[in-house]
């Protein structure tokens, strides 16, 4: 570490900071913080991702981290990331796998310590302070890697490696291919002009998703219903109501405070007997940031087609596909547009019984978004007798994770998850385990944020503090995030079983991680295709529905009686009821993006919502009783994170999914020799390999759509 290199930067960001004006966050004047008043040797000292983390598998020391400290950690990983490739670029001995890609592997050790903190955070406990560092930090970082892969000398090494790779071992190569494409795909092949203009639109295009982000947390926090008549929330139980009433004092609101999560679709419509609130829920869900991420949406697509334009593709679709396992937009397009016309007509005939229950409910009114899931559940009750209200009670959330999540893995992998309440966290409800193998080795670290809060990003997630090689010898550092709805204070975490199955979901992205046993960082753990990395955690999901795991988890939570086999039979049963409606808003959300990222350079769009309409129109699906799972304005997956012209990756990985867990039903299900199998050859491998060959070498043969179809009942004599 080049501690004087790394003080100047710390002093250069403190002297701008310090001659900025930033708005206080309250009205008592700021106070000055130490990055402010301290000398920049000093603080070069006292800034935690200066240094490796002290604690156990180098976990983020939580308690004692400041937002003072990130600006500074920035600078001063730049700076140090700058020195070192410009080292090794200009390196006057020959290019080596060594001393040129490895060394790459081993650069920027501060960086990777303060975006793995900063990054993370931002969507768990985001701020305005975190906020306006993100804002300033996206065209920063865009630049910064564009320093990286638009170096000349630095590809010309890359490129004499690449030429030689058949001479490397096999993670080797890998390795070297890896490196290749980033820096083509970069535009290392660029003219000095053409490069010029590509770091324009990486460095707008790092604007522009970071706002919709933060356009997206804002609506969270203003695009709520504020209920001020108990009455009107009939239908919700006592528990649902008093945590609505516990969210309205929070905000400093009486009443009763209705949040969205991120879908277009609403939980609390299912239950809502008001059709008018059902109404206005649905319409604040699906009319959200649309004047400020509408134009933001079409701005991105239209730079998103000119960077592809320049790298020599036809659109940024075949841009992205290129280096996915799909391939080309015509594979994706395929695959959606053969299921969309099934998935609409079970959707339909879905609906025909969803009217049958509005008339028979003594209703005239023509079924509309915001009917659908209150009278679905009424069908659903109807067809297997199941009321949901009857049902949560069977799933408690410690339960859950240790007799059944832990059971199931411990199953299968022989892991065991021991608490560790002397770890620090960034928020009093999350939680922390070890996790050790069978022999009592160490894995790494679980961390668990399961509840819904403001300054938390929608959905459910994984990602890493730490992640997993061999290079440097670190053991990976994961949590998982869900949005549960906390309840009142006293009160127990009683969950949906959709809840149930995303935490299982979520926990199939975390054994990818902490199982992750590869040389090379760029290459472990989550690491992998875009169509790739959904595969290992909609494989778990299933396994919350096995006989053995249920019966584990599925009791009382105040009588410890398991779940009645004839209400287990039921609910069961229902797992694949209302799935023309999931997957009709599934394809529907997949296909926007696809279009979105299929436009000419140069193409004009003047209205979101006659481009949604067009698109949805161009390929039978679009169906107003079923709108997509995301609409444009508040679609983060495909404007602000990592799946523009992917989101179709959680289909495609489906039908590994689904074939996989059929695979191991047949080889005798919840057994470590398929547990051990699977963790050998897909779940410990990264991207140190091709991945169809990792999944050919688990299955013995590629997937194939059998047990998909299955799975989602739109098979035939499925639609009883």
């Amino acid at each position: 570490m080049r501690l004087s290199v790394i003080a100047a930067a710390i002093a250069a960001t403190t002297l701008l900071s310090a001659c900025s004006e930033q708005p206080a966050t309250n009205s008592q004047e700021q106070k000055p913080t130490a990055a402010q008043s301290a000398p920049a040797k000093e603080v070069a000292q006292e800034n935690l991702f200066l240094r490796p983390s002290p604690l156990q598998y180098m976990a983020p020391e939580f308690d004692k981290i400041t937002m003072d400290m990130y600006e500074p950690a920035f600078a001063a990983g730049i700076e140090e990331q700058k020195i070192e490739i410009d080292a090794l670029a200009k390196n006057p001995g020959r290019p080596s796998f060594e001393n040129t890609l490895v060394a790459m592997e081993e650069s920027g050790e501060i960086l990777k310590r303060v975006r793995a903190a900063f990054n993370n955070l931002s969507g768990l406990i985001s701020n305005e302070e975190y906020q306006r560092i993100e804002a300033k930090m996206a065209p920063i970082m865009a630049e910064h890697r564009d320093n990286i892969y638009l170096n000349k000398d630095l590809f010309d090494r890359v490129a004499a490696i690449y030429k030689e790779k058949d001479k490397l071992s096999k993670e080797d190569q890998r390795l070297t291919e890896y490196y290749y494409k980033q820096f083509v795909r970069a535009g290392a092949n660029l003219d000095a002009d053409q490069k010029q203009r590509m770091r324009e639109i990486n460095a707008e295009l790092s604007k522009l998703s970071t706002q919709f982000s933060q356009n997206v947390l804002k609506s969270f926090k203003e695009d709520t219903i504020l209920v001020t008549d108990e009455a009107q929330l009939a239908g919700l139980g006592a528990d649902e109501i008093a945590s609505l009433k516990a969210a309205a004092e929070k905000a400093g609101k009486e009443g009763y405070l209705i949040t969205l999560v991120n879908t277009t679709r609403q939980p609390i419509l299912s239950s809502l007997e008001n059709r008018e609130l059902r109404e206005k829920v649905w319409r604040a869900s699906a009319m959200r940031a649309q004047q400020t991420n509408g134009p933001i949406a079409i701005k991105e697509a239209q730079l998103r087609a000119e960077k592809a334009q320049l790298l020599g593709f036809e659109s940024w679709a075949h841009y992205q596909l290129d280096d996915r396992m799909a391939k080309t937009p015509g594979a994706v397009f395929t695959m959606l547009d053969d299921l969309a016309p099934k998935a609409v007509a079970k959707a339909k005939k879905e609906a025909e019984m969803i009217q049958a229950a509005i008339e028979k409910d003594g209703k005239d009114f023509e079924l509309q978004p915001w009917d659908w899931a209150y009278y679905g559940a009424k069908v659903r009750a109807e067809m297997f007798d199941i009321d949901a209200s009857l049902v949560k009670p069977y799933f408690e959330m410690n339960t859950v994770i240790n007799d059944g999540l832990f059971f199931a893995m411990n199953k299968l992998y022989g892991i065991t998850m021991k608490e560790r309440n002397d770890i620090p966290t960034y928020h009093e409800d999350v939680f922390v385990w070890e996790v050790f193998n069978e022999d009592s080795s160490s894995v790494g670290l679980f961390y668990l944020d399961p509840y819904a809060r403001e300054g938390k990003r929608g959905g459910a997630w994984m990602s890493s503090y730490v992640g997993q090689n061999h290079l440097e010898g670190t053991k990976p550092v994961i949590y998982n995030a869900q949005n549960i709805p906390k309840p009142a204070e006293g009160q127990l975490t009683l969950m949906t079983f959709s809840e149930v199955t995303t935490m299982f979901h979520e926990f199939g992205h975390a054994i990818h991680g902490l199982f992750s046993d590869v040389k090379y960082p760029s290459l472990a753990g989550t690491a992998t295709a875009r169509d790739f990395v959904e595969f290992p955690s909609q494989a778990n999901e299933d396994w919350n529905i096995e006989p053995s795991v249920l019966a584990n988890y599925a009791k009382h939570y105040q009588t410890g009686e398991p779940i009645p086999q004839e209400l287990l039979e039921k609910l069961l049963k229902s797992h694949t009821f209302n799935q023309g409606f999931d997957t009709t808003e599934y394809l529907a959300a997949a296909l926007l993006d696809m279009e979105w990222h299929s436009i000419a350079p140069g193409t004009q769009i003047e209205d979101v919502a006659q481009f949604e309409k067009a698109a949805l129109e161009r390929h039978g699906i679009d169906y107003y009783p079923v709108p997509p799972r995301y609409k444009t304005c508040y679609f983060s997956h495909i404007f602000a994170g990592g799946y523009s012209a992917g989101y179709y990756a959680y289909l495609w990985t489906e039908v590994f999914a689904a074939d996989a867990f059929a695979h191991m039903q047949n080889e005798g299900g919840l057994t470590r020799k398929n547990g051990d199998h699977y963790r050998k050859e897909v779940l410990s491998r990264g991207n140190s390999r091709d991945l169809m060959q990792s999944y050919v070498e688990f299955r013995g043969q590629q997937p194939t759509t059998d047990a998909l179809l299955k799975r989602r009942g739109l098979v035939d004599g499925d639609d009883k």
